[in-house]
């Protein structure tokens, strides 16, 4: 995450620039400036990250298999809690990489793949022992060694630099005049609202299959357009929400109606693009209060509730930033002891 403002003055390390936090504050409050990311968010963004990988990884298998345009994946609510806890136990195993000082190589090339592809035997992701050793399932085996790649260098690199600052909206709504945050970067927010709208239709869909089919195994699916329409959708209405209730200071009713009507219009556009090519994934033609079969009223009370929760999420966004190196190395600096 940004945290400087252009032009703005310069700031030492564990200083927030912007108006809230300046050197002529009480040292104490640095210690808030450099809060990590709370355990909750951490599991919330693995779960979704992991529901995410799951939609890829089988949207690509039946593309290649069918050759479906409508790229539909897999999910289940059930492997978005097995992803969190999995991935907050992997973090545990990836603090400890201090261990190992001088051999960075053998901590991501050997030890944290190890310990991956274990657990992912364990939980009954990759085949039987009895198939690995007989097969050796090199396919397999070779795509959770680059995930575990992927998850070290990446997923747990960047998210030990997450910072959370709880009163940063509050402080900046407090001044005399509204500056838009820079929060995290807009690419990160897309891509963060994109995965979000894949657990979104994954956590539905799957109550959906529940209640009208019986399926206890709570599979639900969506599309990988979805990441696009989700992703490009959240952006703009969190724009709304900045400029509408910190600018100009609707409430949230007054703002709901706009969110809903831009939902719509955006929902009934994508699919309108998207059937041209044989590739919109839902039909509302059976539902009552349809249009056109790619938009419905009797999804309302869902789109009113989202609405709502994205501006929570959007909070949660702006009050977070990444660091320019992890939270616990900084404090070190910031004391002389590194």
């Amino acid at each position: 995450m940004a945290g400087r403002w252009r032009g703005g003055p310069q700031v030492r390390p564990g200083e927030y620039n912007g108006g809230l936090k300046t050197a002529q504050e009480p040292s104490g409050e640095t210690e808030e400036s450099l809060r990590e990311m709370p355990r909750w968010m951490r599991l919330y963004f693995y779960g979704m990250h992991g529901v995410t990988l799951d939609v890829l990884l089988s949207s690509l298998q039946r593309v290649v298999k069918y050759q479906d345009p409508k790229l539909v994946g897999f999910s289940s609510p059930y492997l978005c809690v097995l992803h969190s806890l999995t991935h907050f136990a992997l973090e545990k195993i990836y603090s400890r990489r201090r261990c190992f000082p001088g051999r960075p190589a053998v901590f991501h090339l050997l030890l944290y793949p190890a310990v991956y592809i274990g657990l992912q035997v364990l939980i009954g992701s990759v085949r039987s022992w009895s198939e690995q050793v007989r097969l050796l399932s090199w396919t397999q085996l070779a795509v959770h060694y680059i995930l575990a790649l992927y998850f070290s260098q990446v997923l747990h690199r960047g998210m030990s630099r997450l910072q959370y600052h709880p009163s940063l909206m509050r402080g900046l709504s407090q001044e005399g005049g509204w500056r838009p945050p820079r929060g995290l970067p807009g690419f990160a927010r897309f891509l963060f609202f994109g995965m979000h709208g894949f657990l979104d239709e994954v956590l539905f869909t799957s109550i959906f299959n529940l209640v009208e089919k019986s399926d206890r195994s709570l599979s639900g699916h969506t599309s990988l357009w979805s990441f696009l329409m989700y992703g490009s959708c959240s952006f703009v209405v969190e724009k709304l929400y900045l400029h509408l209730h910190y600018a100009r200071g609707w409430g949230t009713w007054r703002r709901l109606p706009i969110y809903i009507c831009f939902i719509y219009t955006w929902e009934f556009t994508c699919g309108l693009l998207l059937r041209q090519f044989d590739a919109c994934s839902w039909d509302y033609s059976h539902y009552p209060h349809n249009f056109m079969g790619l938009i419905t009223l009797l999804y309302l009370p869902g789109w009113i509730l989202l609405s709502l929760y994205q501006d929570v999420l959007s909070n949660v966004l702006i009050n977070s930033k990444v660091g320019v190196q992890e939270p616990h190395l900084q404090k070190l600096r910031n004391t002389g002891l590194s």
